[in-house]
């Protein structure tokens, strides 16, 4: 693929990473797994219409999920709390009128809690800005601007410090979580900025740059690393234990694993078409990976380098949290009540 193709293909799936309960059942109904493995349950509802991403906190005992529905002016856009055992709308919190002739909000498209300072940030793609809203009130504390196409973010709660992916800016840019003002960004020129993960011991951030299949490293008082790994690298998580990289590959279907101390590829591993959001099971070790065109999940034993799952979501799945053995995904597929997108909640198999 030319470098000129991927550009195009790349702008038209970054914004795509572009209720009452409506589906239950179990990983045996449109999964597949290795023999000896005890099955994840999948439960299923109908949510919102337009979702996009979602993150799990620990201190509220809640999942805060992020929806936009078009192109803009986007006037139909709302940042969810929802009861993750459930998967009801506790509350809806509608973003900030932007433009009051066209009804235009400040989208919210990506999200992250930080439980530290009991706050919730999104980035807000079509305005170039990222959010801070209080979990506790859902007030709009902030917004904070040049974030030129922002597609990710993370919270290291431990050195107050928040990071968004600008996809268009080809940069990082870092945010002080209790002063809420911008307190630093790294800007690589020709990189395409999309997936975020962080190891909060040493500070460390990783970018996926999906143009140039390879993941960037930022630590603290140290230049950029580049790790070249899979074809069209879009998301990257971390192993636990912070030594091991994992990156969902969307042209190439499939989730690279990476020695972070060597910075090499250490095996790969056939997940689907697709491939456009990865998250990693600390409880167990294993990596999930979203496939969006192949419309499902891969549960993977990053060790063995083999598919321990395969379970079947609704179509265009969009991204995956997990927290102590629990995934949550949300798709684009519009297949639930009234045409609403769904949630699916694994509880992962052993």
């Amino acid at each position: 693929m030319t470098s000129a193709t991927r550009r195009s293909l790349s702008t038209a799936v970054v914004l795509a990473v572009s209720g009452s309960l409506a589906l239950a059942g179990t990983a045996s109904a449109g999964a597949t797994g290795h023999k000896g493995n005890s099955a994840s349950t999948v439960t299923s509802a109908s949510l919102a219409t337009g979702l996009y991403q979602s993150s799990y906190s620990e201190r509220n005992h809640v999942l805060w999920t992020t929806t936009a529905v078009g192109r803009p002016p986007v006037t139909n856009s709302s940042l969810l709390k929802v009861d993750p055992r459930t998967l009801a709308v506790k509350k809806t919190i509608v973003p900030p009128v932007t433009d009051a002739a066209t009804g235009a909000v400040e989208a919210v498209y990506g999200v992250a809690v930080d439980d530290e300072h009991n706050t919730v940030w999104t980035t807000n793609t079509r305005s170039n800005t990222v959010a801070v809203y209080s979990q506790k009130t859902g007030e709009h504390l902030a917004t904070l601007p040049n974030v030129a196409h922002g597609r990710d973010i993370v919270v290291d709660e431990k050195h107050n410090t928040v990071w968004a992916s600008s996809f268009a800016g080809a940069s990082l840019v870092a945010f002080d979580s209790k002063t809420l003002k911008e307190k630093g960004r790294v800007t690589i020129e020709g990189s395409s900025p999309t997936g975020l993960t962080l190891n909060e011991k040493t500070g460390t951030v990783y970018t996926a740059d999906l143009n140039n299949d390879r993941v960037i490293e930022v630590g603290p008082h140290k230049a950029p690393r580049f790790i070249p790994t899979g074809d069209g690298a879009i998301s990257v998580a971390l192993s636990a234990n912070g030594k091991t990289a994992y990156t969902a590959n969307q042209t190439a279907g499939t989730l690279s694993v990476i020695d972070l101390k060597k910075g090499v590829v250490t095996s790969t591993v056939a997940t689907g078409a697709g491939s456009l959001a990865v998250a990693t099971d600390k409880k167990s070790g294993r990596v999930l990976v979203v496939n969006r065109t192949a419309a499902n999940v891969t549960v993977v034993d990053p060790k063995k380098g083999t598919v321990v799952e395969t379970l079947a979501t609704g179509a265009n799945p969009n991204h995956v949290t997990v927290d102590d053995g629990v995934a949550y995904v949300v798709d684009k597929s519009g297949s639930g009540t009234d045409g609403k997108d769904l949630i699916h909640r694994i509880v992962l198999g052993r």
